[in-house]
Order: structure tokens, then sequence, then C-alpha cells
């Protein structure tokens, strides 16, 4: 089990847990209707995925 050697300083801590940030999703448009939609999810507007319908709207 990895164990620290050396106590780490709250300032080195505070810097590293900086980098922690919330990222945006990235949205896409979708292929039929063209809305805004989450990549490798269906579209809520009209229920394709991959050139298939896959969800009755």
């Amino acid at each position: 089990m990895a164990v620290p050697k050396r106590k780490m300083s709250r300032s080195n801590t505070r810097h590293r847990r900086a980098q922690w940030k919330a990222a945006r999703p990235s949205l896409v448009a979708c292929e039929r209707c063209r809305q805004p939609k989450l990549q490798h999810v269906a579209c809520p507007n009209c229920g394709t995925y991959n050139r298939r319908q896959v969800l009755a709207v």
C-alpha cells in the first residue's frame, strides 16, 4: 500500500486541488433534427441514435 513519506503542505494540497474543475458537458448537433444533444446518447428531441430510431417520441 502506498503511504506518503512526508506530510504535504497546505499550499501544495490546495494547489493540486485547484485543478479539480467541473467540465461543461460537450454537446453535438443531432444528425437528423440538428438539436444539441450529449455525445453517445439518444437524442431527446427526435429519439434517434446512430441514424436509427431507438426512442418513441
